[in-house]
């Protein structure tokens, strides 16, 4: 594989893991959105799903978002009985979301990120090096 095919794949890796820090980040800020009545289901989860595509310029097995489905974990429930979402027992259904697992998730994507951007970095520094040998 050459140093051009190296840089697209790891920035097409790139783009995937910002899609994914995007949706985590989605996550985190409808972690505590609920339905305005007892009826309405709150915020569901989301996660990022990857294929593998082949890219017909470069002949490379490239990484693509696949698609963004919603996480089927059952709803918490809290007991609030003053909440406008309760129900008739005062519970209210939160969202699926566990603060916790979507920081290490956005960890995960973000030192993927990372390695990839370092994939970048030091093919560019190999190119740049080759370019000087044969300047001289």
């Amino acid at each position: 594989m050459d140093l051009v095919k190296a840089m697209e794949a790891a920035a097409q890796g790139m783009k995937a893991q910002g899609t994914r820090m995007k949706v985590i980040s989605e996550n985190m800020a409808n972690a505590e959105t609920t339905g305005k009545t007892a009826a309405d289901n709150p915020y569901q989860r989301q996660i990022v799903t990857f294929k593998n595509v082949l890219n017909r310029q470069t002949g490379n097995q490239d990484v693509d978002v696949d698609k963004i489905v919603r996480d089927k974990a059952p709803f918490i429930m809290k007991y609030d009985p003053s909440h406008p979402a309760a129900d008739a027992k005062g519970y209210v259904k939160m969202p699926n979301v566990n603060p916790m697992l979507e920081m290490m998730d956005m960890r995960e994507a973000q030192r993927s990120y990372e390695a990839n951007l370092g994939v970048i970095e030091m093919a560019r520094s190999m190119l740049l090096h080759t370019v000087d040998l044969l300047r001289s």
